[in-house]
């Protein structure tokens, strides 16, 4: 007899968190310091306790997936609203990952918020925003996905800005949450469509009925236009979508802002602005994944339009290419591995876009170790140089910080792809699927696009993974020249603590400034440390164990053994898993498949970065000035980060003025005196109405946001289609 999950273990797995997060928040101050650190720290760690032990069930003693409603919300006509639950081994790896990463990030808070006078406020937080991230994998229904994406996007606005007297910070967490609400409203779309066409929001009844959704369209136009009173027909035949791909790509648009894909990439970079706790949390293991898991769960859904997955695999190839970059010019550290991970996320995306769903999901599981480990690894950094975020101010801290610098070495030598690490055998896999997909007899622009980006990628990373680790680490220890020159001077100079020059009482804390006038670096605390040796750990060893099991049905020494880990879980509606096929080409064992790993063209390509960056920042320090003049076109694009920022915060505004502008320009210098004067007026009216647009409110530029993804999403569909 199989044993069965418990229902009462679920519920204790998503309420400890939440129970530690309400006492923390409400009663932070009868219980102190210790007493909402241990409180938070027990319930996540009892959460994180128990979903090994399902894992465990699912994955050695064959237990059945669990599907189950536990409460019921409302009803409405026939329809009911349900908490509940489905937990397969998508679902319990996931449980493991976020729970494991928070438990870590909660022990590494201890040290690093330790003299902020909102300590039990930001355990209350992160332990409410574990709780939310559980309630959205475990869902199994879209109204409840729907309430954990929303409650992980409140909780990430209320920890990017927890410094809230500081103006960056207040600025991010607005930005983070505005850009998010545009890709929210088309994943509301999408569950929309859902339920008008199927008639259900849970999972199951979905992906039993997918099929009926092949021959349904939606209708978007009519084809005629009605402005004051009269109507001109403008199309012969009304415009309608396939369904299966208007509901994909609406419901991507949502993934796209929850995992942060360019366009609505540009909250991500900013969201620094908040602890660096924060980062780990948000940014390497749940909130930034949210959307890859949300794809590959729904996965029979979009295997039904091969529209939506070219879309999803353009969309991804642009972000890990063109993002990665700019981490290329990022002088402050917590901003070059968030430029690393939009760029991971973009692998992840691709691997969706190439129906290769569980390189997607176990890259996702790989990628939250090392890049947690690289996140604290930074904020390490950080309090062992009092505070200061510019690498240009930091160098030779190799010997000052010797356990900060072996784990961020062994964490970058994952992030790269070296084999034999953690980061090898998902990278890989998902290059392996690209570069099929790029050949085969399906290939298209798009996949073979998609090949190189994520291919010439790999060069990319490993150059500014490796100009970090030697700016940082190796060199002249240039702190001294900093601290020489008061070293406050750059717009980086203060870590994150500087926004808390003040406690709440008014009172001056020169720890959180981080005057420390000339004072060595030093290694960070016990509480600093053991997370990072913790997280180092699975970062190098995980993908040489879990290869095979996960990704090719295997053993762990690559024997046949059982189906994929993933595919069951993953592949509902007997779609296509692109790594069932790559395995049968590429997976021998862990051993084999690294060995030709080191003939591979991203190893070589990732080689090259890693010899440039030690040529350039280590042998040769005084060829990147050298080369900032040669290239100075390329850094300041890249710099301004392809005016994405512009675009999007001042864009549609500023074009506005510019038509304006440029009306005025041409009616004055070119045609006046031809035209009459009330052309000129009307134009100038025109002009002025554009410019109101300029408002400065961040409302009107979220709503112009949703214009434009309307327009793009308009587009895209009419041209692959």
């Amino acid at each position: 007899m199989e044993p069965a999950i418990s229902k009462s273990i679920l519920l204790a797995i998503v309420l400890a968190p939440l129970l530690g997060a309400i006492i923390a928040g409400l009663f932070g101050r009868k219980v102190g310091r210790a007493g909402s650190h241990t409180i938070t720290i027990l319930g996540v760690a009892a959460s994180c306790a128990m979903s090994m032990y399902v894992l465990w069930q699912l994955a050695g003693q064959g237990a059945s997936p669990f599907n189950e409603n536990v409460y019921t919300w409302f009803q409405i006509g026939g329809y009911e609203a349900h908490v509940g639950f489905m937990v397969d081994k998508l679902t319990a790896m996931m449980m493991v990952v976020v729970t494991f990463v928070s438990l870590l990030v909660h022990i590494y808070t201890i040290g690093y918020m330790a003299e902020d006078p909102g300590y039990q406020r930001f355990f209350s937080y992160i332990s409410l925003f574990t709780f939310s991230m559980l309630m959205l994998v475990m869902s199994n229904n879209f109204l409840q996905l729907f309430f954990g994406w929303e409650a992980v996007g409140l909780v990430s606005y209320l920890l990017i800005g927890f410094w809230f007297k500081k103006p960056t910070a207040v600025f991010a967490n607005m930005k983070a949450f505005l850009v998010n609400r545009v890709g929210d409203f088309g994943f509301l779309l999408g569950i929309a469509g859902v339920l008008s066409i199927l008639g259900s929001l849970d999972y199951g009844t979905v992906f039993a009925n997918a099929g009926t959704l092949a021959d349904k369209t939606i209708p978007v136009w009519s084809g005629s236009l009605s402005l004051f009173g009269h109507t001109w027909t403008l199309l012969d035949q009304p415009v309608e979508w396939s369904a299966p791909t208007a509901i994909c790509i609406c419901l991507f648009i949502g993934a796209m802002g929850k995992s942060a894909q360019v366009p609505l990439h540009v909250w991500l970079p900013d969201s620094m602005e908040g602890p660096t706790p924060i980062s780990a949390l948000i940014h390497a293991a749940t909130m930034v994944t949210a959307g890859i898991f949300m794809v590959a769960r729904m996965s029979p859904l979009f295997e039904m339009s091969q529209t939506a997955l070219n879309f999803v695999l353009f969309i991804g190839a642009t972000t890990a290419f063109w993002t990665g970059l700019i981490g290329i010019v990022q002088n402050d550290i917590k901003r070059v591995v968030a430029y690393s991970t939009l760029s991971q996320l973009g692998y992840m995306t691709v691997a969706l876009g190439v129906s290769a769903y569980s390189a997607a999901v176990y890259h996702l599981m790989t990628h939250a170790f090392f890049k947690a480990l690289l996140f604290l690894a930074a904020g390490s950094v950080i309090i062992g140089m009092h505070h200061e975020q510019d690498m240009r101010k930091m160098g030779g801290l190799r010997k000052y910080m010797p356990i900060t610098y072996w784990t961020s070495l062994l964490g970058t030598l994952a992030l790269v792809g070296t084999p034999f690490f953690a980061g090898f055998y998902s990278k890989d896999t998902i290059i392996e699927a690209a570069a099929h997909a790029a050949h085969g007899e399906h290939a298209s622009w798009i996949s073979q696009y998609a090949y190189w980006a994520v291919l010439l990628g790999a060069f990319v990373t490993a150059f500014y993974s490796f100009r970090l680790l030697y700016m940082t680490f190796h060199g002249k220890e240039r702190f001294r020249d900093a601290h020489a020159g008061h070293g406050h001077d750059d717009a980086h100079a203060h870590d994150d603590h500087a926004a808390h020059a003040h406690d709440d009482h008014g009172k001056h804390d020169d720890h959180a400034h981080g005057h420390h006038g000339a004072h060595e670096p030093h290694e960070s605390p016990w509480v600093v440390t053991l997370p990072l040796i913790l997280l180092a750990i699975p970062s190098v060893l995980i993908g040489f164990f879990t290869a095979g099991p996960m990704l090719f049905g295997t053993d762990w020494l690559g024997h046949e053994k059982q189906l994929p880990f993933f595919l069951g879980a993953i592949d509902l509606s007997a779609a296509r898993d692109t790594i069932a096929q790559v395995g049968e080409e590429a997976w021998h064992g862990p051993i084999k498949f690294a060995l030709h790993g080191f003939t591979a063209p991203a190893f070589w390509l990732a080689f090259s970065g890693f010899a440039l960056a030690t040529i350039m920042y280590l042998w040769k320090p005084e060829l990147p000035a050298k080369a900032a003049k040669l290239f100075k076109l390329p850094i300041r694009i890249l710099e301004n980060k392809y005016g994405m920022d512009n675009l999007w915060i001042d864009g549609f505004a500023g074009g506005g003025m510019q038509v304006g502008k440029a009306s005025r320009a041409i009616d004055s210098k070119l045609i006046d005196g031809a035209i009459v004067n009330g052309s000129a007026g009307l134009v100038g009216f025109i002009a002025n109405l554009t410019r109101r647009v300029q408002s400065g409110y961040l409302y009107h530029y979220a709503f112009a946001m949703i214009i434009g993804l309307i327009v793009l999403l308009a587009v895209v569909i009419r041209f692959w289609q």
